[in-house]
């Protein structure tokens, strides 16, 4: 699978500034913290994704506590941000909707 290229900062900005919720952490990540009401809903959420994440072979990095799981979405081989990764950011916030 031929990788995207990291996108230019102005255009995650402008995905960002589209998208409430999500923000970027220290490294330029795409980050977003969602919650549940149980631990079930929590686990449920994280395979769901993980379904997600395989099915184009791009995995997220997640934080999982008791009702709440950190999502981060980087490409780590170009670098920062892709087009991949707003893609899958964006199938993440249709988990839970």
């Amino acid at each position: 699978m031929i990788r995207p290229m990291r996108l230019e900062q102005n255009v995650v900005d402008g995905w960002l500034a589209a998208h409430p919720g999500w923000s970027r952490d220290e490294t330029g990540a795409l980050v977003r913290w969602y919650e549940f009401p149980s631990y079930a809903a929590t686990m449920g959420f994280v395979v769901a994704l993980g379904v997600i994440a395989e099915k184009r072979d791009h995995h997220p990095d997640m934080l999982v506590t008791w009702g709440r799981v950190r999502v981060q979405w980087s490409t780590h081989d170009a670098g920062g941000v892709t087009e991949l990764d707003l893609e899958l950011a964006e199938a993440t916030g249709e988990l839970v909707r």
